[in-house]
């Protein structure tokens, strides 16, 4: 038996329900569902972070209120030996530095404690992490967190379709067969 997950919006949930329901019912049903994971917070907070750009956001229902997205240059790792490979790892933890600081003032700006009831999150899991260990966001670690580190470069578009998925219902569908209903 294989699985899946399918994600559903919140407007369309009832409506996706009935017609799952209605295409696998009785003896022939080939699929089920085993698994259904709400995030019904909100408003929610999003925070989008790789070397290459950052994109952090509030948003109450499906819109945002507020939201900065931008880019970083973050050197990537080069093939230089001795004192140049050197250099360059500097210079990388360097601007991932400046990057992280950065991505944090925006975060506390936009982010403000109080404002939100969960936290989306995705990227680079080391660069989240450490946005998040600066001790003036301590008041976003304990919040519900949804977790999309698949996404690409953040960008709008990237932070828009972050905002559709941390919103929508998670509903794990399994095959069982025809006629193992």
């Amino acid at each position: 038996m294989s699985t899946r997950v399918v994600e559903v919006t919140p407007e369309r949930l009832d409506g996706w329900l009935q017609r799952f329901a209605a295409n696998n019912a009785g003896p022939s049903a080939r699929q089920r569902i085993c698994a259904r994971e709400d995030f019904p917070h909100d408003p929610l907070g999003i925070l989008l972070l790789r070397r290459g750009g950052y994109a952090v956001g509030l948003a109450r229902g499906a819109a945002f209120t507020a939201s900065k997205v931008g880019t970083r240059h973050v050197q990537s790792r080069t093939a230089a030996g001795g004192w140049s490979q050197q250099r360059f790892a500097r210079r990388r933890g360097n601007q991932a530095d400046e990057l992280v600081r950065a991505v944090g003032e925006h975060t506390l700006r936009i982010l403000p404690a109080g404002s939100v009831d969960g936290l989306v999150v995705g990227g680079d899991r080391a660069l989240v992490r450490a946005v998040l260990d600066d001790p003036r966001l301590a008041h976003l670690d304990a919040l519900p967190r949804r977790e999309l580190y698949d996404l690409p470069d953040p960008r709008r578009a990237v932070l828009e379709e972050a905002l559709r998925r941390a919103r929508a219902v998670r509903v794990t569908i399994e095959d069982v067969g025809a006629g193992a209903g």
